[in-house]
């Protein structure tokens, strides 16, 4: 059987060959930034929402008091989970790094939402998940400071909670198709 340590291992090795292709890419003159691309779209009699991630799709709706399904988690849901699984992640990536043995890793994240946002009373509540925390539970023969310090390494360089802790510039457009258009187009052809 397979232990964390074992995989840890693994995580290592390609860790250190990835950084190598990235050596020689940047040597030949093609590194640069990589871009992230999620496509999301309702499904037209459920509304539920269908998440694109390259190969992979996810689902995402609403409880049954919300006119969803209960198909899937919510968005601040899954932000909660976005949150745990990088953390997790850059747990691993720097453990593997540093050679920190783990046996076990689990991160649980809290947030809170508050349906009464917006009424009398509750105006300055915010519209987003806030009071976001997260627990990291390991098992470890590594020391106290050692996981410490491996926590700060994950705090400085986990991307998802660095984009929540650090403001960021986001762009929006519209593209606005009308339905006698896609008919006519439909006609045309």
């Amino acid at each position: 059987m397979s232990t964390l340590r074992e995989y840890l291992s693994q995580k290592r090795a390609a860790l250190l060959a990835r950084r190598e292709r990235s050596k020689e890419r940047q040597a030949a003159g093609l590194a640069g930034p990589n871009e992230l691309r999620a496509t999301v779209t309702a499904e037209s009699r459920s509304g539920v929402r269908r998440i694109r991630i390259r190969e992979h799709q996810i689902i995402s709706d609403s409880p049954y008091d919300f006119a969803g399904y209960n198909l899937g988690p919510g968005s601040p849901e899954l932000q909660m989970g976005i949150i745990g699984s990088c953390v997790t992640h850059i747990f691993l990536i720097h453990a593997a790094d540093r050679q920190v043995s783990l046996d076990s890793l689990e991160v649980e994240v809290r947030g809170y939402t508050d349906g009464r946002r917006g009424q009398p009373g509750f105006e300055n509540v915010p519209i987003y998940p806030h009071n976001i925390e997260y627990t990291v539970k390991i098992v470890s023969p590594a020391s106290a400071a050692e996981i410490a310090e491996l926590h700060q390494v994950v705090e400085e360089n986990c991307p998802i909670l660095n984009l929540l802790k650090f403001p960021q510039n986001i762009s929006a457009k519209i593209e606005l198709t009308h339905p006698d258009d896609i008919a006519r187009q439909s006609n045309a052809a």
